[in-house]
């Protein structure tokens, strides 16, 4: 097997805190392969504050010819424009090259992307640098919950696939100090560095995705059993293969393997089949609401957001908007640990509501207390010599990320790589992420204008959003916490279309004994033996 055995079955310390934290006891080995990969989703965080910190830079604006807010807008929106198509590439990738070499694809296109973007000399150059970046995101953060999702137990996935969430805060994190440090720098040094520094974490991430197995699932589907059945032991198991878990996940592959091998060869068609539209449609709309929330707003162009609130220093903005960065990593660690305990839908419902109160506050603050005024030359609606309400916008700026971070931020990368069969999971997963990246697309080139004519007002446009979607995810998402991938399979037999909340939480779990007895039922000459056939 071409990965590296005794990293996949090894135990870190890191693991074992997260294990006391949690109060889980299981292999660390799924802990230590689906973290790597997240680094995939610190590439996204990474160009958010690449672009973020360097709005109110003199040196790039100088560079690039004093974008306006219509053209910034557009450099912004080259990226996730990539994005949306190396997501949809996925639909291809994923199935054909495999999960762990599309990860590895994804990082070499990120350093081609970081070096146009560090060399670049006007906007035609920096876009078109930004689009290749771009579409090493989509692949990365199509790609990298599926994988996840794929090697890990059911009873920590969402915890697992929330580390992508926590990688993107990470990512944000890092280049943002990197920007805040190098914007001390007088000369365009201060925006080319970080943007030649981002390059090494996808180095890194390409060289060591080398060491760690493909997904199982994958193996499986492409006729490899006996690599499937080691890497799940390996994952699972201690490199035992009669581990009672790894049994289950081999038997439960093998059924659904066995299912989708009768139903004939893969097709885009499949995604039109009874009960797949409806799984499409929820992984679509989740990943659309999470652009809608604004989330993206407030980390794009939060410069814009404090400048409105009255925060016009250069040096003030930057530590303000520092302490945003930091409180989004912070806050995201609560929703990993407890994820797999609280649930998907309660964690939506409860932030899209907090989130839609805090932009309505934000929205009504500005509206009340500011105006238009000029900022370094151009009109800007801004709050002027009422420090109590600049404070309230910018507390109720960071309460609003705090919501984000602990639901929405990680409940929307884990929902929609868990609500799809094996046979569609790539092309499903892929078309859910390329919806958020043609909203992220769209609002990066409307948010500034928005700012620029309808100022305030655009905070309740976002807030209406967040109510919508919580009145959307009451009665068309049903739970999905603690079902192994293929159980979830009956959760959507239930029906419930519109009532989703009828569903309950033990809907489709199985013991060991029922799916071994239901793979006895597989014809003879359709079956992979089980691990104790095998022995």
């Amino acid at each position: 097997m071409r990965y590296n055995a005794k990293i996949a079955s090894n135990p870190v310390i890191i693991i074992f805190i997260s294990q006391v934290l949690s109060g889980t006891d299981l292999p660390n080995t799924q802990y230590v392969v689906g973290s790597f990969a997240c680094i995939g989703g610190g590439l996204f965080g990474l160009d958010i504050s690449s672009m973020s910190g360097v709005l109110n830079n003199n040196h790039y604006k100088s560079q690039f010819g004093f974008p306006t807010p219509s053209v910034q807008g557009a450099i912004v929106a080259s990226m996730p424009a990539g994005s949306f198509v190396g997501a949809l590439s996925v639909t291809q990738l994923a199935d054909r090259l495999g999960r762990k070499n599309t990860v590895i694809l994804a990082g070499i296109f990120w350093v081609i992307g970081s070096i146009l973007q560090c060399a670049s000399v006007n906007r035609a150059m920096l876009v078109i640098g930004r689009i290749v970046s771009g579409y090493s995101v989509g692949l990365s953060s199509a790609v990298v919950p599926i994988y996840q999702s794929e090697i890990t137990a059911p009873s920590i996935r969402g915890r697992m696939v929330s580390l992508q969430q926590w990688a993107i805060t990470w990512g944000i994190l890092i280049q943002y100090f990197l920007q805040f440090g190098c914007s001390y720098i007088d000369g365009v040094a201060s925006f080319r560095i970080p943007w030649g520094l981002q390059m090494i974490p996808a180095i890194v991430l390409s060289l060591g995705m080398l060491v760690f197995p493909e997904s199982p699932r994958w193996l499986f589907d492409h006729g490899r059993e006996e690599e499937a059945l080691q890497v799940l032991a390996d994952l699972h198991g201690a490199g035992d293969k009669t581990n009672e878990l790894v049994v289950l996940e081999y038997e439960e592959i093998k059924q659904q393997v066995y299912l989708e091998r009768t139903e004939g060869a893969k097709s885009y068609l499949d995604l039109l089949k009874p009960g797949n539209p409806r799984r499409v449609m929820l992984g679509c709309t989740l990943q659309s609401w999470s652009q809608l929330t604004g989330m993206n707003v407030m980390m794009y162009y939060i410069v814009y957001v404090f400048e409105g609130a009255g925060l016009t220093g250069r040096r003030s903005n930057l530590i303000a908007d520092s302490v945003q960065y930091v409180l989004n990593v912070a806050m995201t660690v609560p929703a990993i640990i407890y994820i797999d305990r609280w649930g998907r839908r309660p964690m939506l419902l409860a932030g899209t509501l907090a989130m839609g109160f805090w932009l309505y506050l934000v929205g009504g603050l500005q509206g009340r207390f500011g105006d238009w005024g000029e900022l370094d030359g151009k009109r800007v609606w801004v709050i002027t010599g009422n420090d109590a309400a600049t404070r309230a916008v910018i507390v109720c700026s960071y309460l609003f990320v705090c919501s984000f971070a602990v639901t929405m931020g990680p409940v929307s990368w884990t929902y929609p790589a868990e609500l799809y069969s094996l046979k569609i999971r790539g092309k499903a997963v892929s078309l859910a992420t390329a919806s958020n990246w043609a909203f992220n697309t769209a609002l990066a080139f409307a948010v500034p204008p928005g700012l620029d004519t309808i100022a305030w007002k655009t905070y309740f446009i976002f807030g209406t959003f967040n109510f919508a979607c919580c009145i959307h995810v009451f009665f068309m998402f049903p739970e999905t916490v603690g079902r192994s991938l293929e159980e979830v399979e009956e959760i959507f037999q239930q029906g419930h279309i519109f009532t989703a909340w009828k569903i309950g939480r033990n809907v489709g779990k199985k013991t060991l004994e029922e799916v071994v007895e239901k793979s006895r039922g597989i014809p003879v000459d359709q079956r992979v033996d089980t691990p104790e056939e095998k022995a």
